[in-house]
């Protein structure tokens, strides 16, 4: 029996030492798709004066982002992902990366931050935010993995300006079950299954 101690500790150094590896790796690949997120946000909102080019964030690297959907709502990834998850998990692809154009075609318009954090949570101080879920009372974590998986790669395409734009430019929505009455002051640019898209005359927020 005392022959077979150090086979087992042996062993069990490995497993611990494998595990360890993955974590880190699994971490490092987190921090590069928040690293590469910063720069990317920038080259969308301000293209034309952005002086840092950002390789594109990849599948493995943004799948390592927030993985159970916890992650506090600090950097351009998780902003993106939990505002398309949160906004249309109920709806179709379509629906979900259209939520996306919208949150980048504010960025750097007059009247909007030019942050994915800012954008999503702008109106927070008068309690009367742009996207409804971040300001509603209830919890933003993540309850459906799967869809969530889902939002995390629409927010990877969106940020490296591999996602075409279905709204047109628009720079708000709605539910196409409503009918809101500051929509008849917009320009209306798309629909999708569950929304309806406008844009500002003019181009600012209103």
């Amino acid at each position: 029996m005392c022959r077979l101690l150090p086979t087992l500790l042996l062993t069990l150094w490995a497993a611990f030492s494998f595990a360890a590896d993955i974590g880190s790796s699994t971490d490092e690949k987190a921090q590069a798709a928040v690293s590469k997120g910063e720069v990317l946000e920038q080259q969308v909102a301000h293209p034309a004066t952005a002086v840092t080019t950002a390789a594109p964030i990849t599948k493995a690297e943004v799948k390592a982002v927030d993985p159970v959907g916890k992650a506090p709502l600090d950097d351009a990834v998780v902003c993106l992902s939990r505002t398309i998850y949160w906004e249309a998990k109920g709806g179709g692809k379509a629906d979900m990366e259209a939520v996306a154009n919208v949150v980048l075609n504010r960025m750097g318009h007059g009247g909007f931050p030019d942050t994915v954090c800012g954008v999503v949570k702008q109106g927070q101080e008068q309690k009367h935010c742009q996207f409804s879920w971040w300001c509603d009372g209830r919890s933003d974590q993540v309850e459906e993995k799967n869809r969530y998986d889902i939002a995390k790669e629409i927010a990877r395409k969106a940020l490296n300006q591999q996602l075409g734009d279905r709204t047109r430019g628009a720079m708000y929505f709605h539910d196409r079950h409503v009918s809101p009455s500051w929509a008849k002051e917009y320009i209306r640019t798309a629909e999708t299954d569950e929304f309806v898209f406008y844009k500002p005359r003019g181009g600012d927020a209103r």
